[in-house]
């Protein structure tokens, strides 16, 4: 019997090493490397380079109101955000997944937002909600409703952001639910015309049930993304009026590139991690439970 080699013999690893290595180098260090900085006093305004500063880092980012301000604004835009673009979504995949005339043409139409570039996206929408030239307060005026400041007063600024967001994201609901339905088994469905069930019926005791694990998936998805939305944000508000719109990730940008306290800036992403790592371990759970 011939031996095999090295090489041979452990063949399935050497070619899962590459993509092993990509991982660690693209996702394992920067995590590693980031919670390290979070320990550090690094400041490039002062030069001191990296010198270890244990909890002092935390203790000053959590003494800050702005930080907390930040939280309830990147929970309060992903909420929003995640529960109107499901329930759009999930309306507009279940009128797709009828049969009608230009059915292909609307769901092309779909597709557009997103493949927009986000930051374009941000360019266009700030025409949009222009106060002086801006179509939307032209719309509203017509229809005698005062204009809105949109992005450019504090009480609308976060709506507004939200506002686009359903606008970009809600197609990837929409899809993901399109899936969902196309592989649901047609034998409940056989079986309820034959009892006489109502549409409504069919749609609430057996579409939905059984589409929920694909509707939990694509709140996972998009709520993970919308935490960390940082693009948008900041091309159409940088984070303003004044701290109105700031969320975790503008606010970790602004200590980095604005501030240059790299220290306290990897506080705030590393924040932003557990929060990120935390909800999508509680709607896995949660869709775990509705599978049992």
């Amino acid at each position: 019997m011939i031996r095999t080699g090295f090489v041979e013999r452990h063949l399935r690893i050497f070619f899962s090493l590459p993509a092993v290595i990509f991982i660690i180098i693209m996702m394992v260090f920067p995590v590693v490397y980031t919670i390290i900085l979070s320990f550090s006093n690094w400041n490039l305004t002062t030069g001191s380079g990296f010198a270890w500063a244990g909890l002092r880092s935390y203790t000053r980012i959590f003494a800050e109101p702005r930080f907390f301000d930040a939280v309830k604004r990147t929970f309060a835009f992903t909420g929003l955000a995640v529960v109107f673009e499901t329930v759009i979504g999930v309306a507009l995949a279940l009128i797709l997944n009828r049969t009608f005339v230009g059915k292909g043409f609307v769901k092309l139409l779909l597709l557009l937002p997103l493949v927009a570039t986000p930051v374009a996206v941000g360019i266009v929408w700030n025409l949009f909600y222009d106060p002086n030239i801006g179509l939307a307060n032209f719309v509203l005026t017509r229809f005698g409703i005062p204009a809105i400041e949109w992005v450019y007063a504090a009480s609308t600024v976060l709506p507004s952001l939200v506002l686009v967001d359903i606008w970009q994201w809600t197609p990837m609901i929409t899809l993901l639910v399109l899936a969902g339905l196309a592989s649901l088994s047609t034998e409940p469905y056989e079986s309820a015309r034959v009892d006489g069930a109502s549409e409504w019926q069919v749609l609430w005791h057996i579409t939905l049930p059984m589409l929920m694990p694909t509707i939990l998936t694509a709140m996972i998805l998009r709520s993970i993304d919308a935490l960390k939305t940082f693009d948008i944000i900041y091309a159409m508000s940088g984070g303003g009026p004044g701290y109105s719109s700031e969320t975790l990730n503008i606010m970790a940008f602004k200590y980095s590139f604005e501030y240059f306290r790299m220290g306290q800036s990897a506080v705030i992403l590393v924040v932003l991690f557990m929060v990120v790592l935390g909800f999508s371990v509680g709607i896995l759970k949660l869709r775990t439970w509705t599978e049992i």
